[in-house]
């Protein structure tokens, strides 16, 4: 080999600096390395002192690096409203349309109860199943505290879902809807759970209102992979009972980004009553807030259950104000959260009922998430991406 060949060809020995250098860690990450047999090292001929390294193991460990970011970072978009990760009949959003198990969410709502909806969800096999002897709702002062024990107490007392005989657990699950419904409604009850909580709120079970609710509980059943029901489906790929990862689901569900957003509509509601529909826009504008009630990622054309239900009531004359300014200065539509929050003004519900119709409502499609995880699914269980202090 000429001596201009043996110049341009890479050395096969490296010194510490460089391999730091082109594997963008520390020395004590180096040295590990070489204490694992990952990276082999020899002393320098010329400084029997210093180390060299051989420069095939770093470059394997550095084409292994970036193709471990390149997954974590398709890993970390698939978190938050990325590519799905999980695979599941139950429900999609497709074409700014919900569907069930390949029904139209809106279409259903027409018809359908939340039972039925629930048994859809669930694989849309058997009658309507559930035990009539149930205990009497927890006592506490207001519906979410309530859903809340009702829920743990089933979850501290139920057996595992996992490996359970399908009818059984088909039971179960319409015997937890109808507890969690009669800790909302805060008496056991009888009929439909529509109508149970038209006649706890003050609304004729066979009148508008109670239309009005059956309504909007099928079209929250379910919304494929939200962050509830990624809680449940968690908890449920442990073997845990349907309680407890309805458990989970409802305690994912009372976040301020989740669940709790029809609350911070009624915030804006009231900014928007003191100071004006704009005033109150703009200055959230300003500040760099969002406009909660409008726009969802999933329906950039708006979100179908808001205009399903918002063309079936005429919403409070303040409500009517405010969508207008904020489709005047924004352009964007109002979605399920803004919807509710109009229906609950219009019928004189108690101000935590979106949260109430949303908890009983979601527990369909928590409890159909949980069955289809335990039949099939895994444990999950994703990594972590360390970015700590190395050890």
């Amino acid at each position: 080999m000429s001596p201009q060949a043996a110049a341009a060809r890479p050395p096969e020995w490296i010194a510490a600096e460089e391999a730091r250098e082109r594997l963008g860690v520390r020395a004590q990450t180096l040295y590990a390395y070489v204490s694992r047999g990952r990276v082999q090292v020899r002393p320098d001929p010329r400084d029997p002192r210093r180390s060299l390294y051989r420069a095939a193991d770093i470059a394997a460990l550095t084409d292994r690096k970036s193709r471990s970011r390149k997954v974590a970072e398709v890993a970390a978009g698939a978190i938050t409203w990325g590519e799905p990760v999980l695979t599941s009949a139950i429900t999609t959003i497709s074409g700014g349309r919900l569907f069930y198990r390949g029904r139209d969410a809106v279409e259903l709502a027409q018809t359908e109860t939340l039972e039925s909806t629930a048994r859809l969800l669930r694989g849309g096999h058997g009658a309507a199943l559930k035990r009539t002897d149930r205990p009497p709702p927890p006592q506490a002062g207001d519906m979410r505290s309530r859903a809340f024990l009702a829920l743990a107490t089933r979850a501290g007392a139920d057996p595992p879902a996992r490996g359970r005989n399908p009818l059984a657990l088909a039971v179960e699950a319409a015997t937890l809807l109808d507890v969690l419904t009669d800790a909302v409604a805060g008496q056991v009850g009888g009929g439909a759970i529509a109508g149970r909580l038209a006649l706890a709120w003050g609304q004729g079970p066979g009148g508008p209102g109670a239309d009005l609710i059956r309504r909007a509980l099928v079209l929250l059943a379910d919304h494929e992979l939200n962050p509830s029901t990624f809680a449940a489906r968690v908890a449920a790929s442990t073997g845990a009972s349907l309680a407890a990862s309805a458990l989970a689901g409802l305690a994912a569900l009372s976040g301020p980004r989740h669940g709790g957003a029809p609350a911070a509509v009624q915030g804006l509601a009231r900014e928007a009553a003191a100071v004006g529909p704009r005033a109150a826009i703009a200055a959230r504008l300003a500040e760099g807030r969002t406009v909660p009630g409008f726009g969802h990622v999933l329906y950039p054309d708006g979100d179908p259950r808001a205009q399903a239900l918002l063309e079936r009531f005429e919403p409070p004359p303040e409500m009517v104000r405010l969508q207008s300014a904020v489709g005047a200065v924004t352009g964007l539509a109002p979605n399920v959260d803004f919807a509710l929050v109009a229906m609950s003004q219009a019928l004189k519900l108690p101000d935590d009922a979106p949260f109430a119709l949303f908890a009983v409502a979601r527990c369909a499609g928590w409890i159909a998430h949980a069955i289809e995880q335990g039949q099939g699914g895994g444990v999950i269980r994703p990594r972590a991406r360390y970015v700590g202090e190395a050890g």
